[in-house]
């Protein structure tokens, strides 16, 4: 009989299939690896299962134990598919950018989830990668895989992903794309292609900001992909080129291929195929480009499918009027944004709000262009002389130390009846762009553009 002793029996052997409606006018064919057909719906049930393997064999994982792990949530559910197969508990460490949706998957596995800011330096205490350290130390019987270190991460797609492409493909294919994470599949698959084929080019897609692409890694809104450090899982001399893409190009690439391919596919997913097109453009018929789909598009209904949530980070643009239009009538000599780190001083603060002739700015940490996640706070006129009227000393003090909440956003391609119930409550909004912020609008830009926007015809925009 077909059937499988258990669930851990189902990993691997995905399906591939050709990516014909988003590659129209293209000549190069583009296949995608489909990696959400396993059990845990992604990719990382792979070196979910060969990690706990080897921790079993060298007596790293004893019977009861505890696993914990920082992960997007994708690793984490591998992790927990294997757990509750082999008897181990589970805490997860996850940033508070992974989807709602990812959290309460880990939690349906029964694991424990612990949730960190993202905007914070790997060695920050309160990193995800800082807390994972320390829940080892705190647990007995607790067993960190690392899958950023654990050479079983990219030995899982050096045995089983890499063979499987080359067999699917006949040993054609002259391209790979795959997201730059852990490392661990561009790593694994890469060695295994170039063992077979040295000419076969194995490329990453990165996130924009992320370090495989020479950023920082500061935030983006993408998950699952792109890094803040070098993980030694990731072999820099396979890979023969990095593409970097932005979240706005990831995210709606992602819309697109599920709208037209029939292919429900994440944001890291759609970073991965962004760079297959853009790779594809440039190739012939006679190459072949096999891009890895990572995960399904279920984990993120909340975010790249809600077109809500989108809007509001200014990924998508409303019919009508829009913030776009209301700061296409601003002075162009303005700048983008002028905001405070959070160790200027209020009197600084005073002295910026003058010069620009502003009544509040956005307080962030981080040089320009800003992630929405570096945004701490604000600091308005009105609050700066209510605190100094009782003691100039605050003059001298830290913008961090007196900041009031972050301003409401707005998407710039938000309708502008949107701006006018928001500014309704607030003094200003902060308009994102992309994802990431633009610029300030204030009530006195909303009432300036309305009051040319109804001009009569002789003054009228055209």
């Amino acid at each position: 009989m077909e059937i499988a002793d258990s669930v851990l029996d189902l990993i691997g052997e995905t399906p591939m299939v050709r990516l014909r409606q988003v590659t129209k006018g293209i000549a190069c064919p583009v296949v995608a690896k489909v990696e959400l057909t396993n059990p845990g719906g992604s990719t990382k049930d792979r070196p979910a299962l060969t990690m706990i393997e080897a921790a079993e064999r060298d007596g790293l994982l004893q019977p009861g134990g505890t696993i914990i792990e920082p992960t997007s949530g994708n690793t984490g559910v591998g992790l927990a598919i294997v757990a509750a197969q082999r008897g181990y508990n589970c805490i997860f460490v996850v940033t508070d950018k992974v989807a709602p949706e990812k959290i309460d998957l880990l939690r349906a596995y029964g694991a424990e989830v612990v949730i960190c800011p993202v905007a914070v330096p790997p060695e920050d205490p309160s990193s995800y990668y800082s807390t994972a350290e320390r829940l080892v130390e705190e647990t007995p019987n607790s067993f960190r895989p690392n899958q950023y270190a654990n050479p079983a991460n990219p030995r899982s797609h050096f045995e089983t992903t890499g063979p499987e492409i080359w067999r699917q493909t006949d040993g054609r294919i002259t391209h790979f794309v795959a997201g730059a994470g852990t490392g661990g599949t561009l790593s694994g698959v890469g060695r295994y292609l170039k063992s077979q084929n040295p000419d076969v080019q194995i490329v990453a897609a990165d996130p924009e900001g992320s370090v495989y692409s020479g950023g920082s890694g500061r935030p983006y809104l993408v998950e699952g992909v792109g890094e803040d450090f070098w993980p030694t899982t990731y072999d820099p001399a396979l890979v023969d080129r990095v593409i970097a893409i932005s979240d706005q190009d990831s995210f709606l690439t992602a819309r697109r291929v599920s709208r037209e391919e029939g292919l429900l596919i994440g944001g890291s997913c759609g970073t991965a195929v962004a760079a297959a097109l853009r790779l594809a453009e440039e190739l012939t018929a006679d190459d072949l480009v096999v891009v890895l789909l990572p995960d399904s598009g279920r984990g993120y209904l909340s975010r790249v499918f809600n077109d809500e949530w989108m809007a509001g980070y200014g990924f998508l643009t409303a019919e009508g009027p829009t913030v776009a239009d209301v700061l296409g009538a601003k002075d162009a000599d303005v700048p983008r944004l002028v905001y405070l780190q959070p160790e200027d001083s209020v009197r600084h603060a005073v002295d910026l709000m003058h010069e620009h002739d502003v009544s509040q700015l956005p307080v962030a940490k981080g040089d320009m262009p800003l992630a929405a996640a570096e945004v701490m706070g604000s600091i308005d006129e009105l609050r700066i002389m209510e605190l100094a009227f009782g003691d100039t000393t605050v003059l001298d003090r830290s913008v961090e130390e007196v900041m009031s909440p972050k301003m409401p956003t707005i998407g710039i391609g938000q309708p502008v009846e949107l701006a006018v119930q928001l500014l309704d409550m607030a003094p200003a909004l902060l308009v994102l762009d992309g994802g990431r912020p633009r610029t300030v609008v204030a009530r006195a830009d909303l009432l300036s553009f309305l009051s040319i926007d109804s001009a009569p015809a002789t003054g009228a925009r055209s």
